[in-house]
């Protein structure tokens, strides 16, 4: 293909719009506009954090901090997320809880937390208790059975799988000198990059939706969830909203419990730390990537479209959060990646051969354009290792195609919960755990 037939069939793509295009143009233009509020909402509040950032202070309080690890199934790889927490900088007190979920059939990650204590003795301001739930209860139980032990002022939670950078503690503490903040999400980079293409398009994934957008979105107060992964709370905030819950998202649901104090409280803010960073493992394949998003997507549509769909009122999480729910729970993660899927089938449905690969070219262009804008600021702004980070670069072509094969896996998991409940097939906890929540 030349570039003068190029050119061609670009004229014939806007003949074909002109003529009977009309659903597919309205279509293409939804699709913009659903996802341009966003990314300049998410840009602007890029800019806002680093004017803001470059004029922070030194620390000024030392509050008693409780770190809750969900352990189950890590084995030895425990050890590391304990001595990343003993090696903080952080001058005050952290006590570490290990909780390890059906110890009986996780004995190796039980002796390895066990065998971590002797690492203590190297650090008075550092004290490490292990609880071990001998018979498996989930996430949800492990996490709550923690925070009934934890004594520190503010409450933290990590995955067993996830290490840390020594001033983590230092930057998520900063936060909370604010006291209109309850809540504080930390920043997680991917540990396992170079294990193959999946990981390196969750590198980019992180980097440009975590590390880049939830910066931007938590400066107007917008931020979507604090990760389960890696969160702080002020202790005595979250024992009066009773915890972690049933069913399965704990950490959505957490988030979207939190906000309904936002009607009655305007000042409340729920804070992102791109610089308190955490390194976890994501899946190393892309059927192990499938099976997660299954479940994160669907988990998104139970809590929105079920279980909470009665708290989206202004009176309770305010007009702001109630308009950016409505275009980022909904629109965005819902309606969005159904458009484009049934755009593209009227593109494949509706022009001839040559038509249909311009068309596509261009959408990929454009989504390009789309990951370039953000990946660059998100380099420029947000990063802290921008050498290292810039080498993604050579993976970014790549990105367009897995965003759209991301959108194809949310669409059938918003099928899978709306028609088989999909969120009951969960395996953040055992059955009989799920089948005593309440059936929304």
């Amino acid at each position: 293909m030349n570039l003068y037939s190029i050119l061609y069939d670009l004229q014939g793509v806007g003949q074909i719009f002109l003529e009977g295009g009309s659903t597919l143009i309205s279509m293409f233009t939804l699709v913009i506009l659903l996802e341009l509020p966003l990314s300049i909402v998410a840009i602007t509040g890029m800019i806002s954090w680093f004017r803001r950032y470059n004029n922070q202070g030194p620390l000024t309080i030392q509050p008693t901090l409780s770190c809750i690890i969900t352990c189950y199934g890590e084995g030895a790889d425990i050890k590391k997320t304990i001595i990343s927490l003993c090696e903080q900088s952080y001058k005050g007190h952290i006590e570490i809880i290990a909780v390890i979920d059906g110890a009986i059939q996780n004995d190796d990650t039980y002796q390895a937390a066990l065998e971590s204590q002797a690492y203590l003795e190297k650090f008075s301001l550092r004290s490490l208790v292990i609880l071990p739930k001998w018979q498996r209860g989930g996430r949800v139980s492990t996490l709550n059975a923690g925070l009934a032990y934890a004594s520190g002022e503010i409450v933290m939670n990590a995955d067993g799988d996830t290490s840390f950078d020594n001033d983590m503690v230092v930057e998520i503490i900063k936060a909370f000198e604010d006291p209109n903040v309850p809540a504080v999400g930390g920043s997680l980079r991917v540990r396992n990059m170079h294990d193959g293409l999946a990981t390196r398009m969750q590198t980019l994934e992180y980097m440009i939706s975590i590390q880049g957008n939830k910066t931007g979105l938590a400066e107007w107060n917008l931020i979507n969830n604090i990760s389960g992964a890696f969160g702080a709370f002020r202790r005595d905030f979250l024992q009066q909203i009773g915890g972690w819950d049933t069913h399965t998202a704990e950490d959505l649901d957490l988030t979207v419990r939190m906000k309904q104090y936002f009607g009655r409280h305007p000042e409340m803010r729920l804070r992102f730390v791109p610089l308190a960073i955490g390194h976890t493992d994501v899946p190393a394949n892309f059927k192990e990537l499938f099976s997660q998003r299954l479940r994160w997507d669907g988990d998104l549509v139970f809590l929105y479209l079920r279980k909470h769909r009665y708290a989206f009122n202004p009176r309770l999480v305010g007009w702001k959060t109630l308009i950016y729910t409505g275009l980022y729970g909904v629109a965005q993660n819902v309606i969005l990646p159904v458009l484009i899927l049934l755009f593209n089938a009227m593109v494949f449905t509706s022009l001839d051969g040559n038509t249909i690969v311009v068309v596509l070219i261009a959408q990929y262009l454009l989504y390009l354009l789309y990951a370039l804008i953000h990946y660059g600021l998100f380099l420029y702004i947000v990063s802290e290792r921008k050498r290292q980070d810039s080498r993604a670069l050579l993976w970014l072509p790549l990105y367009p195609v897995y965003g759209l094969v991301m959108k194809l896996v949310s669409v059938f998991s918003t099928l899978n919960e709306l028609l088989r409940r999909g969120h009951e097939e969960s395996n953040m906890a055992p059955w009989w755990v799920l089948s005593k929540g309440k059936r929304f």
